[in-house]
């Protein structure tokens, strides 16, 4: 998350909104906010739509539905144009995000 923040003058030029999505709730989220001092939004997942939704979820350690690290790229008509899945310890790479969003231009 701190890549993205520190990077958001690169992804604003590129024409991206960053925004991260997780399980965590609202609460944690504003925690997190508050704590990393983000400059972009956070969305909670909560019930797992979204999870489900993106063909993201696997169990880990008993838990069903959690999301794979992934990040996604999305059009303004919301259509998903290019998608990466990361292993759990991975960090993903900014670099390569920002080229994508930038050849959609």
């Amino acid at each position: 998350m701190e890549l993205l923040r520190d990077r958001r003058a690169e992804f604003d030029e590129a024409g991206v909104e960053p925004m991260g999505i997780s399980r965590d709730s609202p609460w944690t989220h504003v925690a997190w906010q508050q704590t990393l001092d983000l400059n972009f939004g956070l969305v909670s997942d909560f019930n797992g739509d979204a999870t489900r939704g993106f063909g993201i979820a696997f169990e880990f350690n008993g838990l069903r539905d959690v999301a794979e690290r992934s990040a996604f790229l999305i059009d303004e008509r919301a259509v998903v144009r290019a998608a990466w899945r990361y292993e759990t310890g991975d960090v993903p790479d900014v670099d390569e995000l920002l080229d994508a969003a930038r050849a959609l231009k």
